[in-house]
């Protein structure tokens, strides 16, 4: 039977906080993400990719709505679309060159079902694109029509709806790919955001976030494994305070009592968390919190946090 681990990125994995995005910063940046998933074909796992697009999406619609030459915005939904395949593209052209053509890489549109009822569109929280100061003016704010928000004191960054995804909607056709050996990149952004309307399914403006998209599809592919990436290589205890430490492994009962405390930032690591929880509530059997550099020592168990269900793998559960 095929084991399977998913696999998140963040959208800043490719843009970093100090670069604007350019076409070549983000190649490089997948090129060095891709030697990071090429450490882990050689597991005896096959390796499920999502990602972020956080950067990407906000900086599209920059572009999108900042312009008067006739030519009219997208929705943005479509947005996250485009950048789905867009971030799909540049890690599955940068796999291919880094494992020298011997993985067999697809990227797969993606769709993430929400409600269109769920509290997260009339208060957003994601943050997208790029940090603006204080200055920041009409121009760039959509007269209005953009909801800013101080963003970890680093400046002004513009906040979306991001809803709980309740399933993956090509999530049979991920698992058959991964069935038949090929390294799947899906659910980029979170996955387009689709509600049921008259029977059939429709976009909704809203940017989901990754991490829990990735437990939603790592439950669905019955993945023993959801590990996501971060920009530390373990998980703190009282973080930015003189009693900070760092943890190798938590227990699942733990994570809900440090996370019910408040100990996980929303913003950061409490998704990441959060998404850990749910994915051992739902029949997952280990949850991996870890930097790039040592995603692949810590799926041999060497680095990172791991987070686990002492009470055994609880009974599979659906994707509900």
């Amino acid at each position: 039977m095929t084991q399977i681990a998913v696999l998140a990125l963040g959208g800043n994995a490719l843009t970093r906080d100090d670069q604007v995005g350019a076409h070549e910063q983000q190649n490089a940046n997948a090129d060095e993400m891709a030697r990071v998933v090429a450490g882990l074909l050689d597991s005896h796992y096959q390796v499920v990719i999502t990602h972020g697009n956080g950067p990407q999406v906000g900086s599209l619609a920059i572009q999108n709505e900042a312009t008067d030459n006739g030519v009219p915005a997208q929705p943005l939904f479509v947005l996250g679309a485009m950048t789905q395949g867009q971030i799909g593209s540049l890690l599955a052209l940068a796999l291919a060159k880094v494992t020298g053509g011997s993985a067999a890489v697809v990227a797969v549109v993606t769709h993430a079902l929400v409600d269109p009822e769920d509290p997260a569109f009339d208060n957003p929280t994601k943050p997208i694109g790029p940090f603006f100061g204080d200055e920041v003016g009409p121009a760039v704010a959509g007269e209005g029509a953009w909801q800013m928000v101080q963003d970890s004191g680093r400046g002004l960054r513009r906040v979306v709806a991001s809803p709980l995804p309740k399933a993956i909607i090509e999530a049979d056709a991920i698992r058959t790919l991964v069935e038949a050996g090929f390294v799947v990149i899906a659910a980029g952004g979170g996955g387009i955001p689709v509600t049921f309307e008259d029977g059939h399914l429709a976009g909704i403006d809203a940017v989901i976030d990754k991490d829990f998209s990735a437990e939603r599809l790592a439950t669905a592919l019955r993945a023993e494994v959801l590990m996501l990436l971060t920009g530390v290589d373990r998980v703190a205890l009282d973080f930015g305070t003189p009693t900070e430490r760092a943890v190798d492994e938590l227990t699942l009962e733990d994570a809900k009592r440090h996370l019910d405390e408040g100990q996980f930032a929303p913003g950061s690591m409490g998704p990441k968390v959060a998404a850990a929880i749910r994915f051992l509530e739902r029949g997952g059997k280990t949850a991996i919190i870890t930097s790039p550099k040592r995603a692949a020592g810590a799926l041999a168990g060497r680095n990172g946090t791991r987070i686990v269900n002492l009470y055994g793998t609880a009974p599979r559960v659906g994707t509900s």
